[in-house]
């Protein structure tokens, strides 16, 4: 009950998605054709396995589908893999809520049973939600229900890798974090092995590259199957012996009491948010080097690409310009740094709340701490944090085009990285209006705002609806750098919107009384 939400959207766009991707291939290739032009334009593309693995036989509907949406789909089932996980086996016992739970007649294998079934009956709606989608989209039912059970199992594993954190954690954040971490890894090891020569070989070695293993569509391997069946049962069984010897509230990796104290970052509310951040800032610093100079090395890739004069007309009207040179592909890409920054910033506010939530907000402020102060250090800490994670982007994209010989200057790199910051700074501002106003749906109106305005500018623009229309979207007025100018005079604007709504955001928040969860 408590997961309603994320599970309904995450059922929404996972039905969305599964139906969109065929359907749209039908008509956008509608000749055998354009199919095979589009396979060796596209699908043989090293940069673009990146994003949706190795394509079998991207000719056919079926297999298209299987790589560019389970592909997709199955990075993101890890994800809610994760989050639900967490969500359901550690959350209540940092809040203090589980004990209340035991100390009624209930066992503590059953509520760890209790939370493993709802989490299953959220993975089956994925699959039933991917299923019909695919139906929808004229695929044959018995293909599209096995397309979505290797997508699905995607999702279990990962229950399984959060099961796991959430035993070994001392708090819900830190299992957060560890599952987050598998997820990154395993991610990883699949863009290696679709897009390093002789790399295939690990595959085997993620969970996302059983799902491409299964070869939905094009020579089915359902014996592949029993892996992650095989890897999620022996995870849960493992989970639930840890917890069964494990007291609440605590985690088998636990902090040493004899480090050294380390209290530096304690002298004001703001550096008390660092410190609590800094793992996390850790982790997104992280993943942008590490994905920035993927991409900087796969931008070679797409130089020699015959990519089909319809599919250049499409991806022109993103504006990033011709993607067949390096340039023009990092400017594509580089929209998508922009979309992590903007989730970087709501997560910022987020953590804000929920901090309120946990109740400690209210003991902070008891103390000498203005309102004022604490919101606006954790907007300023928010604010920072993307403009450094803007320029690690930057940096170590051009680390990768360096290596591989493409000459971009290095200022034309930051000055990419630098694009991140006006749109962040807007979503900033909103998350933060929507804080001080509706504190309790504000992480959902906020990702909401981002997610939507991100996909608006996405299929606006390629499915031909008026440009007025399309410009309503943030997103449509980002200059993409390399091959585009920096928009001076749009940055403005959004960081203008933006300092208005931290501005109102602050002025509501002083007066407003504190929520609870």
């Amino acid at each position: 009950m408590d997961a309603r939400v994320r599970t309904i959207a995450f059922v929404y766009a996972f039905a969305v998605y599964s139906y969109i991707q065929p359907a749209g291939f039908r008509s956008t290739y509608p000749t055998l054709a354009d199919r095979i032009a589009f396979a060796h334009s596209f699908a043989g593309n090293a940069a673009i396995r990146l994003f949706y693995g190795f394509p079998y036989d991207p000719v056919t509907i079926g297999g298209y589908s299987a790589w560019r949406v389970g592909g997709t789909l199955a990075i993101a089932a890890a994800v809610f893999g994760v989050l639900a996980a967490v969500r359901a086996l550690r959350a209540d016992e940092d809040s203090g809520r589980m004990e209340l739970v035991l100390a009624n007649p209930i066992a503590r294998r059953t509520a760890f049973s209790s939370s493993l079934v709802a989490i299953a009956l959220g993975i089956a709606l994925l699959w039933a939600a991917m299923t019909v989608g695919y139906v929808a989209g004229g695929l044959p039912v018995g293909g599209s229900a096995y397309l979505a059970l290797a997508t699905a199992l995607v999702a279990a594993v990962f229950v399984g890798i959060g099961a796991i954190t959430s035993q070994l954690a001392p708090t819900r954040r830190i299992a957060l974090e560890l599952g987050s971490a598998f997820v990154a890894a395993s991610l990883l090891l699949r863009v290696i092995a679709d897009t390093a020569g002789g790399a295939g070989w690990l595959r085997w070695a993620t969970p996302l590259g059983w799902a491409e293993e299964m070869r939905p569509f094009t020579g089915a391997h359902p014996v592949v199957l029993l892996l992650p069946l095989a890897l999620s049962t022996a995870l849960l069984f493992t989970a639930a012996r840890i917890a069964r010897g494990r007291d609440l509230g605590t985690g088998i990796l636990q902090a040493r009491d004899t480090t050294s104290p380390r209290t530096r970052l304690l002298s004001s509310p703001t550096a008390q948010a660092l410190r609590s951040e800094r793992s996390s800032l850790i982790a997104w610093g992280g993943c942008f080097a590490v994905f920035g100079v993927i991409l900087g090395t796969v931008a070679t890739s797409v130089s020699s690409a015959g990519i089909t004069p319809q599919v250049r007309r499409q991806l022109a009207k993103l504006g990033s310009g011709s993607i067949v040179s390096p340039r023009g592909y990092i400017a594509l890409i580089f929209i998508f740094f922009v979309l992590a920054v903007c989730l970087f910033v709501c997560a910022q506010i987020a953590a804000a709340r929920q901090e309120e939530s946990e109740e400690r907000l209210e003991t902070l402020l008891a103390l000498p701490v203005g309102r004022l102060r604490w919101l606006g250090g954790r907007i300023l800490l928010g604010a920072e944090a993307a403009l450094i994670l803007s320029l690690i982007a930057g940096l170590f994209t051009w680390a990768g085009t360096s290596s591989q010989n493409v000459h971009i200057p290095l200022w034309q790199m930051l000055e990419a990285g630098s694009n991140c910051l006006p749109a962040a700074l807007l979503f900033l501002g909103l998350s933060s209006l929507s804080y001080a106003l509706v504190p309790r749906v504000s992480t959902g109106i906020s990702y909401g705002l981002v997610m939507v305005a991100f996909l608006w500018y996405l299929v606006g623009a390629i499915a031909g609806v008026p440009k007025w229309l399309v410009e309503a979207t943030p997103f449509a007025h980002i200059g993409l750098v390399p091959t585009h100018a920096f928009q001076t005079g749009a940055a403005l604007v959004m960081v203008a919107i933006g300092a208005v709504a931290i501005a109102a955001a602050l002025a509501v928040f002083k007066h407003r009384d504190l929520t609870g969860a």
